[in-house]
């Protein structure tokens, strides 16, 4: 008899998914949760999934928000930095909490105070590391928050999503950073795998010889 293997599939999360959860049920867990938490809250109308980063997840978000500060500080834009800072929309009956969340084209529209996502605009990009399966379909979530741009990857991956209507529209190139090939976060993620810093190094130098 011959045996097939295959390479193990990467472990990014652990998840835990509760549905058929209304809004004041979702509300009792998350304030029942401590603030200082490590796992992200989704809830999605009625689906609640809670998840705990593993060092992958944590390796691709961390670095990804480096790749990104590097390019607005070297490309002379503002951000304004959300992290994982939960999106209420209670009118939308959703309320993700993302990888990772900015401001930069309307970061003058929310310097220097909180946020409402009643009055104002939602972040302009926002990035999701969903190494392992999730449950909650997070295009149609963020598409129904009006964010502009979403970022994906699944540990091998990245795809950038523009929001065009309702619906996004998956691109080669971010909005944000239309001269930034995507080739480059690949590069810069193998790089900072052996060292971080040189990583950093290169990136800027790259940007800076464009």
């Amino acid at each position: 008899m011959v045996m097939s293997t295959s390479p193990p599939q990467a472990i990014g999360e652990q998840r835990v998914t509760f549905h058929h959860l209304n809004w004041q049920a979702y509300q009792q867990i998350l304030q029942a949760l401590p603030q200082s938490r490590a796992a992200r809250i989704t809830y999605d109308r009625g689906i609640l999934e809670i998840t705990m980063p593993l060092e992958d997840h944590e390796f691709a978000t961390r670095l990804i928000e480096l790749f990104i500060r590097i390019l607005v500080i070297e490309l002379g834009l503002k951000i304004k930095t959300l992290g994982s800072t939960t999106l209420v929309r209670a009118d939308l009956n959703r309320s993700p909490e993302p990888d990772n969340a900015y401001y930069i084209q309307n970061q003058p529209l929310v310097a220097g105070r909180q946020v409402d996502l009643q009055h104002d605009p939602p972040p302009d990009l926002v990035v999701e590391i969903d190494i392992t399966h999730t449950d909650i379909d997070k295009l149609e979530l963020y598409a129904s928050l009006g964010v502009p741009e979403l970022w994906r990857y699944n540990g091998r991956e990245w795809r950038i999503y523009q929001l065009q209507g309702r619906q996004y529209q998956e691109v080669e190139a971010s909005p944000t950073f239309p001269t930034v090939p995507k080739s480059k976060l690949y590069e810069f993620l193998a790089l900072a795998q052996q060292d971080e810093v040189n990583a950093d190094q290169q990136l800027r130098a790259w940007v800076r010889s464009q």
